[in-house]
């Protein structure tokens, strides 16, 4: 057995893979397998939308042009339900459909003309950031933030708004805590690229700020007047810490 079959985390992640080239779909699942991953295809958008729904997936690759509903929407009716990793293709790799995915809850975005090794990688990533809800930690290893109405509990991977629970993507959960931590300090967007996702994002550097605005919408937060994060213009960002006169 090589040692990637060894790896108990490989054996124990769940792949679906959602896309009508079957070719791409054989050879995604040809290239992970090997390495201990479990694959499952599904070739078009309602049929993905259910089985992504109802399956215990650690991660979804999932394609933006699809029959009977295009990858925007299946993610769209998948967050309501699920907060499962999802690493969006496309063909087209234009920027316009980079934002629209990420504004809706994709954690990362690829486009088909990616290497073999370019998609472990990203998929390894969305997938690590994704272990911190199952990962056992100890009681106090990270105590609660409370920042105004908002409790973030980083040990439990819970955010508290007004006593009601936020529905979050791995992503900006990790971009809430980060903030959190350093209320009234402020984060410039290359730490929290590298505090988030312990790799580079140059294939599309304004994925923070999509992020950042998503996880801005989930809390209720106006960008012009904000509650909770404030932008330093050129700089990064900041959590308000309360009461804080804001500049």
């Amino acid at each position: 057995m090589n040692e990637a079959g060894e790896n108990s985390e490989f054996k124990r992640t769940k792949l679906l893979v959602v896309d009508d080239d079957r070719k791409l779909c054989r050879l995604i699942k040809d290239y992970l397998e090997p390495m201990g991953y479990e694959v499952e295809s599904a070739y078009n958008g309602p049929e993905g939308l259910e089985m992504a729904s109802d399956g215990e997936y650690h991660a979804v690759i999932l394609d933006v042009m699809l029959p009977g509903m295009d990858g925007f929407d299946v993610l769209k009716q998948l967050r309501r339900v699920s907060d499962v990793p999802v690493l969006m293709l496309t063909a087209r790799g234009e920027e316009a459909d980079r934002i629209v995915g990420l504004e809706i809850g994709a954690d990362d975005y690829l486009p088909k003309t990616f290497s073999t090794r370019e998609l472990l990688a990203r998929l390894r990533a969305v997938t690590r950031r994704a272990a911190g809800a199952t990962r056992t930690e100890a009681p106090d290893a990270e105590s609660e933030i409370i920042v105004g109405n908002l409790r973030v509990n980083p040990a439990a991977r819970v955010a508290l708004l007004e006593d009601k629970p936020l529905t979050l993507t791995p992503v900006e959960f990790d971009l809430l805590i980060s903030l959190a931590k350093a209320k009234g300090r402020v984060k410039s967007r290359e730490i929290l690229m590298d505090e988030i996702a312990e790799r580079n994002y140059e294939v599309f550097d304004r994925s923070i700020d999509v992020h950042i605005s998503a996880l801005r919408k989930k809390l209720g937060d106006d960008p012009k007047e904000p509650k909770f994060i404030k932008t330093v213009r050129a700089v990064g960002y900041m959590m308000i810490p309360p009461g804080a006169a804001i500049y």
